[in-house]
């Protein structure tokens, strides 16, 4: 069994972070009623014995002793990871394992980048290593940040590149949460940018997640339970859309719900590798199937159902209606409609009560309405995972190498030449240690490389595909 390691940067990164454990343990807790200490947990828990003093004794086998999350935290404004310490969670993380500051990086890439980077880079390699230690077969981390701020932006890229040289054969898997263009960090599109550069050179996967889909798809769901159009079909406790009370409390406070989906799709993207199942794919599979060329490694995804049906034998039109909205513009997770735009490959993560056949069924259904690029017409990857999540009877995560990731750059690099031209809040950059303007027209530049990659393959789109000869066999 292989373990992985969250790494939360900045104030989003900590509170997506945060929902993360909190479904994670309720989702174990779920499955393991007996508080054996197991495989599944161990993907991303260590049992330590309270009872020793100093690093805590790990206990590999046996009865739950005291779980740690495989987590580092990093924020250099110490409000949310605090409030974290303070909260139900406070004794699942290690309080060796955290790292804060007081000033912030103030929504500046090049703070949190040039000089938390330089500052703090030997106590954060200490920290990683310390994790890595603690595991017997370290797999993946997983990164948590926000594009827009300083921290998120600066740091979160800053650590990608320790996490590459310090340890190369570990999958680096990034989760980022993109502005939306109402975003109130005006250097928002200059942070994003500059983080777009590190994160096109050193993660293995980016899943990029847009702020304003996910409010969206909050307020459809607030839509449809206030409408009764779902009656009493929809279980207010979903782990899917919210915590407790949230969906009473949630126009007040929408970023918990929007933070929870984020939560879930990690959740899927790791059920795999934690429960049993028909069809199992491991995390290194998502990288080699989905990712055919180094940069493009930019995945969609889409999370359905987005709310709990209440009941639980899913009469074969619910369930198909699942695949049917994975691929829908209303489910993705950037504003973004994949149907109109070029796969490159797609993995289905399924979990639940769901057969084989009810897979191919649907993908031999969807095929004629999706367009796959000609060299990968089958390009498909798929599991089954026996355990649903909480509440659920069956869930589906979709994630997809698509062209229609695009429009999300180009409007990026719209809002940054807008600032740009006027070289508007330029000099908060310039005026630290390491920043040129040269980094500012070198990230511009990869980010224009980078669309022309997605250009070139949607110029193909629509070409014939070519039935090659297959090899004769003499008998």
């Amino acid at each position: 069994m292989t373990q992985s390691v969250v790494i939360q940067v900045g104030q989003c990164g900590n509170q997506i972070g945060c929902c993360f454990w909190d479904l994670a343990l309720r989702e174990h807790a779920a499955v393991n009623q007996k508080g054996i200490y197991d495989e599944a947990l161990s993907s991303f828990f260590r049992n330590v014995d309270a009872r020793v003093v100093g690093d805590g004794g790990s206990i590999s086998k046996g009865k739950i002793s005291s779980l740690k999350a495989r987590a580092v935290l990093i924020d250099m404004e110490e409000g949310v990871v605090n409030e974290i310490l303070q909260g139900p969670l406070r004794d699942v993380f290690d309080s060796k394992q955290l790292i804060t500051n007081v000033s912030g990086s103030g929504n500046n890439w090049a703070v949190g980048h040039k000089v938390f980077g330089s500052a703090y880079q030997e106590q954060i390699l200490e920290k990683l290593r310390k994790s890595a230690e603690h595991c017997d077969c370290l797999q993946c981390f997983f990164i948590i940040h926000s594009m827009g701020g300083g921290t998120g932006s600066g740091l979160g890229t800053f650590l990608l590149k320790v996490l590459e040289d310090e340890f190369p054969e570990v999958y680096r898997f990034v989760t980022s949460v993109y502005p939306s263009s109402e975003d109130d960090v005006i250097t928002s599109p200059y942070n994003s940018i500059l983080a777009m550069k590190e994160l096109s050179e050193h993660a293995d996967c980016v899943l990029p997640i847009d702020n304003q889909s996910l409010f969206d798809i909050i307020s459809k769901i607030d839509l449809m339970v206030n409408s009764g159009k779902l009656g009493a079909a929809v279980k207010p406790r979903s782990l899917v859309t919210a915590s407790a009370e949230a969906l009473r409390k949630r126009h007040k406070k929408p970023f918990d719900a929007m933070n929870n989906i984020v939560a879930n799709v990690l959740l899927s993207l790791t059920s795999s590798a934690r429960f049993e199942g028909s069809l199992n794919m491991d995390l290194n599979e998502i990288s080699m199937n989905l990712v055919p060329f180094p940069q493009l490694h930019y995945l969609v995804s889409s999370l359905t159902p987005l709310y709990t049906l209440a009941d639980v034998n899913i009469p074969p039109r619910r369930l198909d209606q699942m695949f049917s909205d994975a691929f829908s513009k209303d489910h993705q997770l950037i504003r973004a409609n994949p149907r109109h735009s070029l796969y490159l490959a797609c993995a289905l993560m399924v979990r639940g009560d769901v057969q084989i056949s009810d897979l191919r069924r649907n993908i031999e259904r969807l095929k004629p309405s999706l367009q796959f690029v000609s060299w990968n017409q089958e390009g498909w990857k798929t599991s089954l995972c026996s355990v649903p999540p909480v509440g659920h009877s069956h869930s589906l995560l979709a994630l997809a190498n698509n062209t229609c990731v695009k429009p999300t750059f180009l409007e990026l690099r719209e809002r940054f030449t807008r600032l740009y031209k006027k070289k508007a809040h330029l000099h908060h950059y310039l005026q630290v240690d390491g920043m040129e303007e040269g980094c500012f027209t070198e990230a511009v530049s990869s980010l224009s490389a980078l669309i022309e990659e997605y250009d070139r393959l949607d110029a193909t789109k629509g070409m014939p595909v070519q039935n090659l000869p297959r090899l004769s066999i003499a008998v």
